[in-house]
């Protein structure tokens, strides 16, 4: 033990201003991170996150349920990738909550929102390769930043809706199992018009599960 503390003393008076720069850093990232996740806690502002959402009319009634919910740098898995799609998100409106980020680049993004979904289902595309029954369906995938109406929180959003439903949505407008859902439907009904006139905002993935 007496030889221990002597190795470490003899370190410290050698490296002291490394040690102390290392700590002093260590401190300041400490201290800006936890101002960071107190704001984001207070404004209710996650956009590091990326939630899957999946949107679906059952009966007359919206529903959303989450598939998934990572980090942005877990799913892009490049630290600016994920840096420009929270910037992005910061910047969307009422109007439109697509994420306004570069038209060539926005397929490299949405292919890997699309591997993170076609992970989940892929004992179907298995299932279907070896023959065996499957249920398919086309489901359209874009990127969203809902900043409208009653939202409990912002987050990056991967919008997961059937193909079939987007592009024909009906023009009553449904029932929901919460008030704030509300701003969901006037997301989708954004998107429905979005995707004829800027396509490349959105990827389409056929997903299978064992019939």
């Amino acid at each position: 033990m007496r030889e221990f503390l002597d190795l470490l003393v003899e370190y410290l008076n050698e490296h002291w201003i490394k040690v102390v720069v290392a700590a002093f850093f260590m401190g300041t990232g400490w201290f800006f991170g936890r101002r960071r996740a107190q704001r984001e806690w207070r404004k209710r502002e996650f956009l590091g996150r990326l939630n899957f959402s999946l949107n679906t009319l059952d009966d007359g009634v919206l529903k959303i349920r989450t598939l998934a919910e990572k980090s942005c740098e877990d799913v892009f898995l490049n630290q600016v990738a994920a840096e420009r799609v929270t910037a992005a998100a910061k910047l969307t409106t009422p109007e439109d909550p697509t994420l306004p980020l570069e038209r060539d680049d926005y397929w490299y993004y949405l292919n890997a929102v699309l591997n993170e979904v076609s992970e989940q289902f892929a004992e179907g595309l298995m299932r279907r390769d070896m023959g065996l029954p499957v249920k398919s369906e086309e489901y359209v995938i874009c990127l969203t930043c809902e900043s409208a109406g009653e939202i409990r929180t912002r987050k990056v959003r991967a919008m997961v809706v059937r193909k079939a439903l987007l592009t024909g949505l009906p023009l009553d407008k449904p029932s929901f199992e919460a008030q704030t859902h509300a701003t969901r439907w006037t997301t989708l009904m954004i998107l429905s018009g979005l995707y004829e006139k800027e396509p490349w905002k959105f990827l389409t993935v056929e997903l299978c599960l064992p019939a």
